[in-house]
């Protein structure tokens, strides 16, 4: 039997993205009202656990795949304000509009608008997605844009950017490795192309795991990137060091996120990452 065709059932906080009359959602975009959006759960791409974590004890503030930054004018955008810290920003997501779906490919779209503490609006993001199922894999397509509504200048932080975190559990384990054959925290603050990240997940007999891959249009690539303890990865620009927007300017990064079961051997990696990098052009502003 073929794939499924995908459908998608949105409303203004939620886009639940699924494989033909299955009743689980296989990916579940959330953009709750004056919270940080975030993907999760992520079914994995055999139907055999979920992919992500949301809140984690040791991370609260994370959730599944999400964006953050640390320094922002001074004003952090990544503990939503969980410590009570009071130079804490926060996230306010604009009512979600119907994702597109043909055949086995969906899209969507979310605005966001990141304020001060004072609740002035610093920053527009725009997250642009797109799925396109495989049947044993997921590529999912990321464009993020930032648009400065006053003068930015984003501090260097030693995290920060797009991440992922995983159910990890230590007595299980799990690995990071990366384009230059690096793995866990030998790649912690180390350039590469991509990073993937595997363990064993609940549900299943074996591994599986994400690849984030970083193109080469964006600034600082090959983007160094961060890996915890608990293996959470992210490709931070904020490590290679400061950098500023003036008002009225955008910048845009874009980023492939391969979903896989089992292993992923590199040379497969690579070949999807030149595919990747190929395909999509992107212009720097």
């Amino acid at each position: 039997m073929g794939i499924p065709y995908l459908r998608a059932e949105t409303d203004e906080q939620s886009i639940r993205i699924y494989r033909g009359d299955h009743p689980d959602p296989i990916l579940v975009q959330n953009a709750q009202t004056n919270q940080r959006p975030f993907i999760h759960p992520i079914l994995a791409p055999d139907g055999k656990g979920v992919l992500t974590e949301n809140t984690p004890p040791h991370h609260p503030w994370q959730h599944g795949i999400y964006v953050g930054l640390n320094d922002v004018n001074g004003i952090g955008f990544w503990e939503e304000g969980i410590k009570h810290h009071p130079k804490d920003g926060s996230f306010h997501p604009q009512p979600l509009k119907p994702a597109v779906v043909n055949l086995h490919h969906a899209s969507w779209e979310i605005e966001t608008h990141w304020r001060d503490p004072q609740g002035n609006h610093m920053i527009t993001e725009l997250q642009q997605w797109s799925l396109h199922d495989l049947g044993s894999t997921y590529e999912l397509d990321f464009q993020w844009s930032l648009r400065a509504e006053i003068k930015l200048t984003f501090g260097r932080y030693d995290y920060g950017g797009l991440f992922l975190r995983m159910p990890y559990r230590h007595e299980l384990g799990g690995e990071a490795l990366n384009s230059e054959g690096q793995m866990n925290g030998e790649a912690e603050g180390k350039r590469a192309r991509w990073v993937s990240c595997r363990m064993p997940i609940e549900g299943r007999s074996d591994n599986a795991g994400f690849v984030f891959m970083d193109h080469p249009n964006n600034t600082e690539h090959p983007v160094p990137w961060r890996v915890d303890g608990q293996l959470g990865i992210s490709p931070s620009r904020c490590i290679a060091g400061q950098w500023e927007l003036d008002q009225g300017e955008t910048q845009m990064s874009q980023y492939r996120i391969l979903v896989f079961c089992g292993n992923m051997d590199p040379s497969t990696v690579n070949e999807n990452w030149r595919n990747f990098a190929s395909k999509i052009a992107m212009n720097k502003e």
